[in-house]
């Protein structure tokens, strides 16, 4: 699988911070902090913008690395991605993601 999908099945390729950090890009960067920050009701500033892909050894934004449920769970597991998971199917983390992405879904293989 391709080390760009991430354990949800969504493309990092496509992620705003992911595009930000490859091209160093100070105006997404902002332009990314202000969105997430204001759909979060959280404090994120164009330094925290910067990641390399959920699944690579690189760089993550603090919510990749350390919050998100799904990554978590597909770390401790240790599968690939959630299309891994037997448990997939029903798993209320991963439907925050694959019961509205149809990329994601395919991705994963569902």
């Amino acid at each position: 699988m391709n080390k760009m999908i991430a354990y949800c099945g969504l493309d990092c390729e496509k992620c705003d911070a992911y595009i930000a950090t490859v091209n160093d890009d100070r105006a997404l960067r902002e332009k990314t902090a202000k969105l997430w920050a204001e759909l979060n009701n959280a404090p994120i500033l164009p330094e925290h913008i910067n990641c390399e892909g959920c699944r690579t050894d690189g760089k993550k934004t603090v919510y990749c690395q350390s919050l998100c449920p799904i990554r978590l769970c597909a770390v401790e597991k240790g599968i690939k991605t959630c299309g891994d998971c037997a448990s997939v199917r029903g798993c209320e983390k991963a439907a925050i993601v694959i019961s509205n992405n149809e990329a994601a879904r395919k991705n994963l293989g569902l």
